[in-house]
């Protein structure tokens, strides 16, 4: 082979796209408030995601939205008939006619009647399996022609979704929702199946953080709770006593989480090891590869994929004590969909929220304020770079970035060296969704920009 050959081809493997390491994420949104309310703040704002690249919506099909506030005569929860289907019939469609796909996390809290102590005024506490599983084949009954993936309930570790948390008894607290939220997903996982056969459904979306157990509400951390659902102890014990006698495991098409990271970026772990945030999705997968070969969660495929169905971070401003700079945030979240590229099991990467939820009237925060735009409706630095992601990987020698919408694309890398003019490093074709990489050797002080048709990227050193 002659030199001239040689450099040729180690330079065609240099600027091409890595099959090996190329994971291939879909990019997700949700924001149920602009989205629900329809009109022409909605219809913009689906244009406008559709422009972005982004492939999958979720939409919450709440069941108290959308059961009857008392449980009529003769009423049959898994009849659609039984329901008042707006606004999400009208979202869906809006959605769907704009090319994209629909998410639909199939969760409480139901109408009062749906607990099963419904003296307590409080429809998060104890639901009926039964019953939710009627509302959630309803659910994929009325949609199955238009939504392909539903997500069975949201944040069971968190107690405003679900509770109690915990028993304690004599200072002494052990987990109870995880064993609820087993019953729900046992009951409800097969509906959907038969209302909707070529459904995938997931279980999990959990939330990040928890708290250590000293009291019923607390809420529990997510690989504590991810354990208990499969009736195993920290050490990987199994549990026979208790909510755990007679144990037969919950099972699922994938994996849903909310990795936030909150003041935290997102390739750096939580203090905490049984918190997960996006750096440690690893961990994650590794406790559900633990259950799943002992026969304590089934998963329909050979291993869990993970699904990340909210992501963002909170802006200061208005957010002075849980957000950080919006530059910040434009980097930050950046960086994630990189770090989501990297893990080949994940899935799915939605940003929430489009744009930040209104104060309340007190002064404080209603909501959260991870938008790319502001209550407003003004873009924040994040939104110019959402559908062009770029992260310069000195640790690893790499530039990467993405062009939305996916599709084939020539991207043209440039260098800008200490003192002088921006010059081409690279030219590269994306893949079929938008990804390219480069390998090269990295300039210490230099900066680095990219160029695909009219957009480009942020400058990153």
């Amino acid at each position: 082979m002659s030199r001239r050959l040689l450099l040729a081809l180690l330079a065609a493997l240099v600027l091409s796209p890595s099959p090996a390491l190329a994971a291939t994420p879909e990019v997700g949104i949700a924001d149920d408030r602009v989205l629900l309310a329809g009109g022409p703040q909605a219809a913009s704002a689906v244009a406008q995601w559709r422009a972005l690249g982004v492939d999958t919506v979720r939409i919450f099909a709440l069941w108290s939205r959308h059961a009857p506030a008392a449980r009529p005569p003769g009423f049959d929860p898994a009849d659609p008939a039984g329901y008042n289907w707006w606004p999400l019939d009208e979202a869906v469609d809006r959605v769907r006619a704009a090319g994209m796909d629909v998410m639909l996390t199939v969760t409480g809290p139901g109408p009062r009647w749906s607990s099963r102590s419904p003296g307590r005024g409080q429809p998060v506490y104890r639901p009926d399996p039964r019953a939710y599983a009627g509302f959630a084949a309803a659910v994929a009954t009325r949609f199955g022609t238009r939504v392909d993936r539903y997500v069975l309930w949201n944040e069971p570790n968190l107690a405003a979704w679900l509770a109690p948390q915990a028993r304690c008894r004599r200072g002494r607290c052990t987990p109870v929702s995880p064993h609820l939220y087993r019953g729900l997903v046992r009951a409800a996982y097969p509906a959907v199946r038969a209302a909707d056969r070529g459904a995938q459904v997931l279980i999990g979306a959990v939330s990040p953080r928890g708290q250590d157990l000293r009291r019923p509400n607390a809420n529990l951390r997510p690989l504590a709770f991810v354990r208990a659902l499969g009736c195993r102890s920290a050490s990987g014990r199994r549990i026979r006593s208790g909510d755990c006698r007679g144990f037969r495991p919950a099972k699922g098409d994938g994996f849903a989480i909310h990795p936030y990271g909150g003041l935290t970026p997102p390739d750096r772990g939580l203090a905490h090891r049984d918190d997960v945030n996006l750096a440690e999705l690893g961990d994650l997968t590794a406790t559900l590869d633990r259950l799943q070969r002992r026969g304590a969660l089934r998963a329909t495929t050979r291993r869990f994929g993970v699904f990340v169905d909210e992501y963002g971070y909170q802006t200061n401003p208005p957010d002075r004590a849980a957000g950080i700079s919006p530059r910040k945030q434009d980097r930050w979240l950046q960086r994630a969909a990189y770090e989501a590229w990297r893990n080949p099991r994940v899935k799915l990467l939605t940003q929430y929220i489009w744009r930040d939820e209104p104060r309340s009237d007190d002064g404080g925060f209603g909501g959260w304020q991870s938008g790319l735009r502001t209550t407003g409706g003004r873009a924040k630095p994040s939104l110019a770079h959402f559908d062009t992601p770029f992260v310069v990987d000195a640790r690893r020698g790499r530039l990467w970035g993405q062009v939305r919408p996916g599709g084939a694309h020539r991207v043209t890398v440039e260098r800008r060296l200490r003192g002088g003019a921006w010059r081409r490093l690279a030219t590269v074709r994306t893949d079929g969704r938008g990804f390219w990489t480069v390998r090269r050797r990295l300039v210490a002080g230099a900066r680095y920009r990219y160029r695909a048709g009219g957009m480009r990227s942020a400058v990153a050193h």
